[in-house]
């Protein structure tokens, strides 16, 4: 089964490397390209926090390239979810409370991991964001600031060699992590007129709301992960490909 990878880099590569142990081909793809912006001096906003918010894992990879983030390692960390909370870890936060893989979800994280006289939450924050953490978190008492550290560029058309494999039906499935991605990948397919072929294609999304973007594709086949994190994408792949196997090998009798 060969894949479409359409996440932003490195993650994309990191995913793609997943599938090859697992005996999946994949084609990199990534919808977006990932800016990191200059924030300014970030010194006295970190040195305030009393605990930092990662909706992704670009957020941090931002702060990791600042001098701040030596002083910022004991500072505890709300992250959206596992792959978010590894790589803070990674990068040697000393403490991280992990969520279940939704932005929503840090809401309760930081209900139960912080006090709202304890000084400001400091959201590692991307330029455009798809749910409003930062209202919700105030709402509850909580002074929240949301420095912008990254932006995401959309991809403009696909290339040739992801045309070529939807239209000779080299493509099995598409892997969707995100609502934007989604999107983007939805207004792609139909610029390059490839409805049709889509419609061959199982789409393996994190989450309904991912799901919800594939709607603009007219017969669009997806299939959502359990819970919104990576492993269990990934093992709703493997399942999907060994039913595929088993199917096939059935009718060949």
């Amino acid at each position: 089964m060969r894949l479409l990878v359409t996440r932003p880099e490195p993650d994309a590569s990191d995913q793609a490397r997943k599938l090859g142990q697992m005996g999946l081909d994949a084609l990199v793809e990534p919808m977006l390209e990932i800016e990191f912006l200059d924030a300014g001096n970030l010194d006295e906003t970190v040195a305030a926090a009393q605990a930092l918010i990662a909706t992704s894992r670009n957020g941090l990879r931002a702060l990791a390239r600042l001098p701040i983030l030596g002083r910022a390692l004991g500072t505890p960390v709300l992250a959206v979810g596992p792959a978010t909370a590894s790589l803070a870890k990674e990068l040697g936060f000393e403490q991280v409370h992990e969520g279940a893989g939704r932005a929503q979800d840090l809401i309760a994280v930081a209900n139960e991991n912080c006090e709202p006289v304890s000084g400001p939450l400091v959201h590692l924050a991307g330029k455009e964001l798809a749910f409003d953490l930062k209202g919700k978190l105030e709402a509850r008492g909580f002074g929240v600031l949301q420095p912008v550290l990254y932006r995401a560029s959309a991809k403009r058309a696909l290339s040739a060699a992801a045309k070529r494999e939807f239209k000779t039906g080299g493509l099995m499935g598409a892997i969707l992590m995100s609502p934007k991605t989604a999107k983007i990948y939805a207004r792609l397919i139909a610029a390059a007129g490839l409805e049709g072929a889509v419609a061959q294609v199982m789409h393996f999304c994190l989450s309904p709301a991912v799901a919800k973007q594939l709607s603009a594709i007219p017969g669009a086949r997806y299939l959502v992960a359990k819970r919104p994190n990576q492993d269990d994408l990934l093992a709703l792949i493997v399942k999907h490909a060994a039913d595929c196997k088993s199917t096939a090998q059935t009718g060949s009798r």
